[in-house]
């Protein structure tokens, strides 16, 4: 902070950041700052919930078997809890002191954390992660969170670099620093990004349903013998069933439906290669910048390693960690609505293969038939790898950091928004882990954590409320007067009074819109104006540059007989300079509506399959409640003979037609011709707590043309399988939005008007 440009550009970035103005830009700014604040709660909120998702996927099978522990159930039920914002304890002033000066320094100084996550086991990194990336540096388009969160990202991925004693295994593994990465991606700028890029391009391919693109000829083979089944009632004894990968392969007729495929995957494939390289300007900063460490760190650990290898490296952050997820599940991603048909699916799936196999070094061992695609990689490796490199020529941001790190020491509102949990839990792993992140008694976290002494035990989920821990340092003096703070041997007070002087006129004409557009700008006349005005800051800043003037004109730093010339053109340049930042923040602002919007619909989709869980678990528990009793569903023993339990309340049958499920998405794929469909509907039966029969029906005939006995159990079992399709024969139904229609039956909030049906639409945001 030694040199004028670099307090020049302080006093730049205070005049952009200036709270105290009201104008246009101030206003546009405010909303721009809120909605980043809404994006980065939202995001941190999406995170828990997917977090609790995935958790109670992998226990909903254990529970299905009745092969759970009863501890093991409440802890299932704890994570479908609600949190009782009256029910938690703060603690204490002092100790709320001790954590604040904890935060601070864990926020400011990222080597703490960067160490603490390559110590953490991986059964403890999400918990970690949350707290590290939504909350520690939670804000996720404020510069200097941003900036020491990378800072973090490069001791982490150095340390990864040197502990890794093989060059193939870089970063692949599932390991905490990969789990870093990944969620990294997952943050507001990421997801806007992928859905910028990919959206348009991923919709227009599943709107063809039926474009069968499927190259494997095992699978080719299988298919094409069902449909001659299909079409002809009879199998050729020379087409037989169950062949061998190497026979099937070898079938004129699977080749000659191979050959035109391949074509179109590589078509295809170039289209998607094409709008991501073309994307190149608008990948977010911070995922440029670790694939400009990944490639500087390779080059110093491996300084023998061909460009390609190192591309290898950077292609496997970006595509296998980034693209590529989003391409094969874009409806986790919110970039599709609703779920892919099978085709589509399959074909994304393709794509995806394609261009992690051109941004790796291609292996194909494991899957012969993509042997077939390698023209595509061959033809695009040179292609690849400019991008690859073209990523990485980002510039560093230490200066800048320096800057905002010192910026921060004069602001009092620095805090961060923390859960109990979280403070208890970095605490606990911060003194379990003291020896090896601080081993000196005199180094401040040694110091923080002796006073804080013991975690606390994490608070039963109910309690677990948020709080705002405002941040500060004991060891750095907050910065109160800006100007004698600044000063040093090469910046002497005509240069601070200059610029102080410069950064009140930006701010006055900006305080009176009026004076705004003249030119040239009449600085006495504007320094009077505000010093003769009623509003007390006005002329509080007036006066003061007013003389702020006289001293630089006596000073000849400026000279009031030619007006103050070069303060003139200065003033008027940065005013341009806001008028060009207004318009940016107002782009901004329209971008980032339609990321929280999409962040927005992730939550809903994601409390939705928090719902199913819950009534999932109601009806577990009401069924083993009337087992106990003699009564409910499933059969029961009476002394040593089986005995019938007794009916529950029958609900239904409910009417639906087929265009009704159409439109709400239920019907993923129909087989009934179009014309027929306006005869066909649908009635659904609960005769008992988690037991439906869904029955097809067609006008005019008594009984259904097909009856489908389905539990709950089974549908949510698919549903953990990621098998998103119920098969009726005649139509593919949508088995999460059949979750959400039965959950709606079962706690009989479902608005009937019979034969018509109206949804609440705020509960059907399946994807």
């Amino acid at each position: 902070m030694t040199n004028r440009y670099s307090v020049n550009a302080m006093y730049s970035l205070a005049a952009e950041q200036d709270v105290e103005v009201e104008d246009d830009l101030a206003r546009a700014q405010k909303r721009l700052r809120d909605l980043k604040a809404r994006i980065s709660a939202q995001s941190k909120k999406n995170f828990v919930l997917e977090r609790d998702v995935r958790y109670l996927d992998s226990r909903i099978a254990l529970l299905i078997q009745n092969r759970m522990a009863a501890d093991e159930k409440r802890e299932v039920a704890e994570t479908l809890d609600e949190v009782d914002e009256d029910a938690a304890l703060f603690p204490d002033e002092k100790r709320m002191g001790q954590y604040a000066n904890l935060f601070f320094l864990l926020q400011s100084e990222p080597r703490h954390v960067a160490s603490l996550c390559r110590l953490v086991s991986l059964a403890e990194i999400d918990t970690l992660l949350q707290t590290v990336m939504f909350t520690l540096y939670g804000n996720q388009y404020e510069q200097r969170e941003e900036h020491l969160l990378l800072t973090m990202f490069q001791s982490v991925l150095s340390a990864q670099f040197e502990t890794t004693t093989e060059f193939g295994s870089l970063l692949r593994a599932n390991t905490p620093v990969s789990r870093m990465m990944t969620t990294y991606t997952r943050r507001g700028p990421g997801q806007s990004y992928l859905k910028s890029v990919l959206a348009d391009r991923i919709n227009s391919l599943i709107e063809h349903k039926d474009l069968n693109l499927e190259i494997n000829p095992l699978k080719v083979y299988e298919q094409m013998i069902a449909q001659i089944e299909e079409d002809t009632g009879t199998l050729p004894s020379s087409l037989p069933r169950g062949v061998a990968p190497e026979v099937a392969a070898a079938n004129a007729d699977v080749q000659a439906i191979i050959v035109p495929r391949l074509t179109m995957l590589m078509e295809i494939a170039n289209t998607f290669l094409a709008t991501i390289i073309e994307s190149l300007e608008s990948v977010p900063y911070g995922i440029r910048w670790i694939c400009k460490q990944i490639r500087s760190l390779t080059r110093r650990k491996y300084p023998e390693a061909s460009d390609a290898s190192i591309c290898s490296l950077i292609g496997g952050f970006f595509f296998l960690r980034f693209i590529n997820p989003a391409i094969v599940t874009p409806q986790a991603y919110m970039l599709v609505d609703g779920v892919p048909a099978k085709h589509p699916r399959r074909t994304l799936t393709l794509i995806a293969k394609m261009l992690q196999n051109l941004a790796n070094k291609p292996s194909y061992a494991k899957e012969q038939y993509m042997m077939s695609l390698n023209p595509f990689v061959e033809s695009n490796k040179a292609r690849m790898n400019l991008f690859l490199n073209a990523l990485c020529e980002v510039g560093d941001f230490y200066e800048s950091l320096e800057l905002d790190q010192y910026m921060a020491l004069s602001k009092k509102d620095l805090q961060i928004n923390i859960t109990l949990n979280e403070l208890y839990n970095t605490h606990s792993l911060l003194t379990q882990h003291v020896d090896a992140l601080s081993p000196n008694e005199k180094h401040h976290l040694r110091i923080l954590l002796d006073e804080l002494g013991a975690a606390p035990a994490q608070v039963p989920r109910k309690e677990n409320r948020s709080i705002e821990l405002p941040l500060y340092s004991r060891w750095e003096t907050p910065i109160q007067d800006l100007s004698t703070a600044l000063m040093s041997d090469s910046v002497t007070q005509n240069d601070i009074n200059y610029m102080e002087a410069k950064s009140i006129f930006v701010h006055l004409l900006r305080s009176i819109p009026a004076l705004a557009e003249k030119r040239p700008v009449d600085l006495p006349g504007l320094a009077e104006r505000a010093a003769t005005s009623k509003d007390p800051v006005l002329v509080r800043r007036g006066i003061k540059v007013q003389n702020l003037l006289s001293e630089l004109d006596a000073a000849k730093v400026v000279d009031r007989h030619d007006n103050y010339k070069i303060m003139q053109d200065e003033v008027a340049a940065e005013m341009v300079h806001l008028g060009n930042t207004k318009e940016k923040v107002v782009l901004e602002t329209r971008s980032l509506e339609a990321v929280y919007k999409t962040i927005g619909d992730h939550n809903n989709y994601l409390r939705s399959q928090l719902e199913q869980y819950k009534a999932y678990l109601q009806n577990v528990r009401l069924t083993s409640g009337k087992d106990k009793a003699g009564g409910g569903v499933g059969v029961v023993s009476v002394n040593g003979k089986e005995k019938k339990p007794t009916k529950a309340a029958v609900l239904g049958p409910y009417r639906f037609t087929h265009a009704q499920f159409e439109k709400e998405g239920i019907i993923m794929e129909s087989n009934v011709p179009e014309n027929r469909r306006v005869n066909i509907f649908f009635n659904i039966l609960s005769p008992a707590p988690g037991t439906f029969i869904i029955a097809l029906h067609f006008k005019g005939r008594d009984k259904p043309i097909l009856e489908m006995d389905l539990k709950i159990d089974d549908l949510l079992e698919k549903q953990k399988d990621n098998q998103a399709s119920l098969d009726l024969e005649y139509v593919q139904l949508n088995v999460p939005k059949v979750l959400q229609l039965f959950n709606k039956v079962r706690s009989k909030d479902i608005h009937l008007s019979l034969p018509g049906l109206a949804f609440c639409m705020s509960v059907l945001t399946w994807t």
